[in-house]
């Protein structure tokens, strides 16, 4: 079965020698938050994911959810180390301390996020989807609606969900149809299934919360007409204890590829009592502030399996005997091929860590500099990078499983190894919360076009600022230089064909996003390696400098056929009949 040892060394390498993580302690309410702090907290997250997370992977996976009678078994050991994990905080890490939290920096909650990912991710979509659910109630509820929920929600004692999709409305929300009736007391009855909706029912904890999206009877057709509503599993009396079994029914749940210790479910609302989150019709903006970090979310998700499938094929190749390596070597770490699949494992999985902490940051700043120019840009960063985060990550996650799968050979294809559950378990990470097709058609329909390409322009600066002079990293700085510039002509390019011909921008936008991953992770390394240089540990800063000058001659190159394939036109491609395919 595949192990995982928490990255540690990593983490605070990136946090504080990189992304000087220290600096969110001069916003007064973080001021507590010291590196030290941070530290200790990770460490001590560490210990207990490695030890009592890490354990439920394999056997989660065998063994998977059950429904009967409309209730839902979880894997064995997951309710019981789900209560521990809450009882020690780690739920409610960077949730305000006004209704439980601990009040600690978001940065913080994605890193262990990071971690839990790695060691479970089909366990982590349980505090995951309730931390999501809290934030949509905090954006949006009333005091009142505030008052019954968050502070059971901030601790993770009662878990949520997010009730988007539907049979007919997945990506299209405008199509949902499930319908909320007044029923004269302030509440609302509602009609209507949901699919896919992750941990919708389970034992897990004593209440869970629907932030559910429903369309109001007198409310206008398509996502205008649309509204949140709070619906628990069980009534919430007014002093808080829990009253009568709400009508919302575990219809069946998913048989799915993997993240089998997820229950995946379907949600059958009769009359359904709830009550509506935010003004009426404000539906779609409210979910997608919860949506938004859920985003992020997904991408630390994704990052979890790519240090999970880096972690283990390295492993394995350095135990392996296969062979003799032209060079003598004898494991299969020696061989060209599979020393080019580990350093773009290495390479990759590293790299995303910045850019997924440094989101965070950023989250963080958005949320809590006294300043405002720094808080929009901050939150500049936050939009430009969320699509970024969640499609890299992910697409990353899949194709590093893949290469684990390849490094172990046809050790990797059985079940025991454990990789093969990485490729499994990943895939699900580029369809929810958004395709990564729709991701790349957020960067270029909407991120690149904001605030009249200001997004785009503060990133191209920063870089360009950064990458500034050769000696001693010409190596990394000089192709930097070049993907930047490359990508900028194609952003212009982009910028104007979208006004013109949209088929043309969106035929490349992916092929954009991950030219613009890849000059993201150029940066990421230019700064690691001007980080590694300066430390005393003469191992760790070898491996820093080899890892960054791999990318910098095999990976970082790609921006450029990338782009190419930008700015071919896509009009007869469009217009060949559908028959023809």
């Amino acid at each position: 079965m595949a192990t995982y040892a928490a990255p540690v060394r990593e983490i605070q390498f990136v946090l504080n020698d990189v992304l000087n993580v220290g600096s969110l302690t001069e916003m007064p309410a973080l001021a507590d938050a010291t590196p030290d702090t941070l530290n200790g907290l990770i460490e001590e997250a560490a210990k207990f994911i490695q030890g009592q997370v890490a354990p439920l992977n394999a056997p989660g996976d065998a063994e998977g959810c059950k429904l009967s009678n409309g209730e839902v078994t979880v894997p064995k050991g997951f309710i019981e180390v789900y209560k521990q994990y809450q009882e020690a905080g780690w739920v409610g890490i960077a949730n305000p301390s006004e209704w439980g939290g601990a009040g600690l920096p978001y940065t913080l909650a994605k890193v262990i996020d990071e971690m839990l990912c790695s060691a479970d991710v089909a366990f982590a979509l349980y505090p995951g989807l309730t931390v999501g659910c809290f934030e949509g109630i905090l954006a949006s509820g009333s005091d009142e609606i505030k008052q019954k929920y968050l502070p059971k929600l901030a601790t993770g004692e009662w878990t949520g969900t997010m009730c988007l999709t539907e049979p007919q409305a997945g990506s299209d929300l405008g199509a949902v149809k499930t319908k909320a009736t007044p029923n004269g007391d302030g509440s609302f009855s509602l009609e209507g299934g949901k699919i896919f909706i992750t941990s919708g029912e389970h034992q897990m904890a004593d209440n869970i919360i629907h932030f559910v999206l429903a369309r109001a009877t007198d409310s206008p057709a398509g996502v205008k007409g649309l509204s949140t509503f709070v619906v628990p599993k069980f009534l919430v009396n007014d002093d808080g204890t829990l009253g009568a079994r709400n009508k919302v029914t575990c219809t069946s749940i998913e048989h799915k590829m993997g993240i089998h210790g997820s229950c995946t479910c379907s949600l059958q609302f009769d009359g359904a009592q709830g009550w509506l989150v935010g003004a009426q019709n404000t539906g779609i903006q409210n979910m997608f502030v919860m949506m938004n970090l859920a985003r992020i979310l997904v991408g630390m998700q994704g990052l979890g399996l790519c240090e999970l499938a880096t972690q283990n094929a390295i492993a394995y190749a350095k135990d392996r005997k296969q062979g003799k390596a032209f060079n003598g070597g004898a494991t299969i770490i020696d061989h060209p091929d599979v020393r080019r699949m580990l350093l773009t494992m290495k390479a990759t999985t590293e790299g995303a860590r910045v850019l997924a902490y440094e989101t965070g940051m950023y989250v963080d700043m958005a949320h809590h500099h006294p300043d405002p120019a720094v808080r929009e840009e901050a939150n500049d960063w936050v939009e430009l990078n969320t699509p970024l985060v969640k499609s890299f990550c992910t697409d990353a996650a899949v194709e590093l499983g893949s290469t684990a799968v390849q490094v172990y050979g046809g050790h990797g294809f059985i079940r025991e190894h454990g990789v093969e559950q990485i490729m499994r378990d990943a895939k699900i990470l580029c369809l929810y919360e958004g395709t990564n097709g729709i991701q790349a058609m957020d960067l270029v329909r909407r991120k690149l076009m904001m605030h009249n390409g200001r997004l785009a322009q503060r990133f191209f600066a920063k870089v360009r600022s950064e990458s500034t002079g050769d000696a001693p990293l010409g190596f990394i700085a000089k192709p930097l230089r070049e993907a930047l510039d490359e990508l900028e002509k194609t952003t212009a390019w982009l910028q104007e064909s979208f006004k013109t011909n949209p088929d043309d921008a969106g035929f490349g936008a992916v092929d954009f996003q991950r030219a613009f991953c890849l000059t993201y992770l150029g940066y990421n390394w230019l700064r690691m390696a001007k980080a590694a240089i300066n430390t005393n540990d003469e191992t760790f800063k070898a491996q820093k400098l080899n890892t960054a000058q791999f990318f910098a001659a095999r990976m970082l190159p790609q921006v450029m056929s990338l782009c190419a394939n930008v700015r071919q036109p896509a009009s007869e491609l469009m217009a060949l009949d559908a028959a023809n395919f």
